[in-house]
Order: structure tokens, then C-alpha cells, then sequence
């Protein structure tokens, strides 16, 4: 017996005839009539009486519309379990990697379509470097991860997410000092010290920050120590202080103090960018739904 013969002899019980049941299945009733006599062939036994009003089930047919009624609801089952597996709608995890200053009105919105798409999919975020992101992905410690470059190679796809002009925090100031109309020229801000991320958090991100500073004739100080978190109120009370420049986005999330202000630079030398990257060979539904959430976004 196959699964198509029983789905077919189940509707003709269900639906009275040959005729209705084929208009359920779309198929033609020939066909569908060559399915159920090829079922009884099968079987050696007579399932249907067939007359001009319809069709009865025999006794054997009776015995076996019970079973397969059985069968079919096991197998839709089956496929509820499976979909709701491969779809996270299981209760299960998706691990996101969300660096530092991640736009919250790029995440917000990407998140809540996916808890409407699928409502048991758990996301559990870490706040973690790209650096460490890529190791996390390639254990296997994470699904999804947000990076500020692109990892080369095979093992994972990627796609853009974000481009942030990156602009100067200073204090208030200095801003009225170096600002003209087109925002802060970066050579301006050469007698200051940047407040730099540590080159091992992103170090394609960093060496091309640093690249663009130096070209504009900034000099650089000490790489900062692998691990340091330069949160905001670190970077804000540097900067406060008058003898730091820090660099952000226009909508950066954090308040800014008084004495603080935000300047775009001139000509926008600087863009951060931000990739979703993911495994190359992962076929997870709510990944996919996340992923093109970020697209629409």
C-alpha cells in the first residue's frame, strides 16, 4: 500500500463517490479510479460496492478506512513535528550575535516579524565582538551573527544589513571650533586623541578605520588592549573632557551629556557596515524569515 492509495480511498469514503473525491484531490476520476481498483488488487479483496448513487464500503473496507484514517492523521502529524522543527516553531533557539552600537531601529522591527512569523522561536542575543562572533559561528555557539566585516571563504553566507556614515562626538567647544558647513574636515581633528576599539575585536574594520585616519594626516596612539569595552559613558566622559574625539553614528542610541555634541564629517569618509552572516549550509525557516526582514528593512 502506498500513502497516495489510502489518501485516495479515504476520500472517496468521506466524500459518497468517485466524482466528488477526485474534485477534492484534483485529479481526474479515472485516475483516482485506477488508484483505488489498483489498491484492491493489492489487497485481494473487494473495499467499495459501486452502484449509481454513490459507493459502500465493504467489511474489509471498513476495516481498513479505521486504519488508514490511523496512518494519515500519523503522517500529518509527522509533518507538523518537521515543520515546526526546521521553521524553530518548536520552542527552539535562535542565537543572534549583535555587535556593539548595533541600530536598535534595524533590530527592533527585524525581531518582531520574526516573533509574528514564528511565535515559539526563541532568540537568545549575545553582545559580542565580530571577532568573536566568527569563532562562535564556526563552533557552531551561534546561528546568525552580525558582523562589521565579512568573513572570507566558503562555510558561511552573508548579506549587507546596514551603512552608517560615521560621524564625530567632541565636546561642545571644540565642535564650534573645527565645524564648518559641511561638518568636521577629519584632518581637524589631529591634535586629538581617538578613542579606538581594540584591533582584534575587527581587524579588517579596524585597519580600514585606522587607514582613512592616518591618510588624513591623524596620528595614532597605542592600539587599545584586546578586551576593552569602550562603553558609552567611558567614551562620553572622554570626550567631555576635551581632549578625545570619538566616532559614532547620527543615531547613535546612546543620550548625549551636556557639553557633548554630534558632527557629521565632512565629505563622509567613514562608513560602518554591518553583515548578517550565517552558516553556508543552514536551512532553518526562522533564520530565513529573520534574514529577509533584515533585507526588507
Amino acid at each position: 500500500m502506498e500513502l497516495r492509495e489510502l489518501q485516495g480511498f479515504v476520500a472517496v469514503v468521506e466524500a459518497g463517490s468517485l466524482s466528488a473525491a477526485a474534485r477534492r484531490l484534483h485529479v481526474s476520476q479515472p485516475a483516482l479510479s485506477q488508484t483505488i481498483a489498483g489498491l484492491e488488487r493489492g489487497l485481494r479483496v473487494r473495499l467499495l460496492e459501486r452502484s449509481s448513487t454513490g459507493v459502500k464500503v465493504t467489511e474489509a473496507g471498513g476495516v481498513l478506512l479505521g486504519e488508514a484514517r490511523a496512518v494519515l492523521a500519523r503522517y500529518e502529524q509527522a509533518q507538523r513535528v518537521m515543520a515546526g522543527f526546521i521553521a524553530g516553531d518548536s520552542g527552539g533557539v535562535l542565537r543572534l550575535g549583535i555587535p556593539l552600537e548595533f541600530p536598535s531601529t534595524v533590530l527592533a522591527p527585524a525581531l518582531a516579524e520574526l516573533a509574528e512569523s514564528c511565535p515559539n522561536t526563541r532568540v537568545q542575543a549575545r553582545h559580542l565582538s565580530t571577532a568573536e562572533q566568527i569563532t562562535a559561528l564556526r563552533a557552531g555557539e551561534l546561528d546568525v551573527g552580525l558582523l562589521r566585516e565579512r568573513p572570507a571563504g566558503d562555510d558561511f553566507d552573508a548579506m549587507p544589513v546596514t551603512r552608517e556614515r560615521l560621524g564625530v562626538l567632541l565636546a561642545a567647544g571644540q565642535a564650534a571650533e573645527l565645524a564648518d558647513a559641511d561638518g568636521v574636515p577629519l584632518d581637524a581633528l589631529a591634535d586629538l586623541e581617538w578613542l579606538a576599539f581594540p584591533r582584534t575585536d575587527s581587524p579588517a574594520w579596524y585597519d580600514e578605520v585606522t587607514a582613512i585616519l592616518r591618510s588624513h594626516g591623524l596620528t595614532l596612539g597605542s592600539d587599545a588592549p584586546p578586551n576593552q569595552r569602550l562603553i558609552a559613558e567611558v567614551k562620553l566622559a572622554a570626550v567631555t573632557a576635551g581632549k578625545a574625539f570619538a566616532l559614532a553614528p547620527a543615531d547613535w542610541s546612546q543620550p548625549l551629556p551636556d557639553g557633548v555634541v554630534w558632527q557629521p564629517l565632512a565629505g563622509h569618509p567613514l562608513v560602518r557596515r554591518t553583515w548578517a552572516v550565517w552558516p553556508a549550509d543552514s536551512r532553518r525557516r526562522d533564520l530565513g524569515l529573520l534574514i529577509a526582514a533584515f533585507e526588507r528593512d
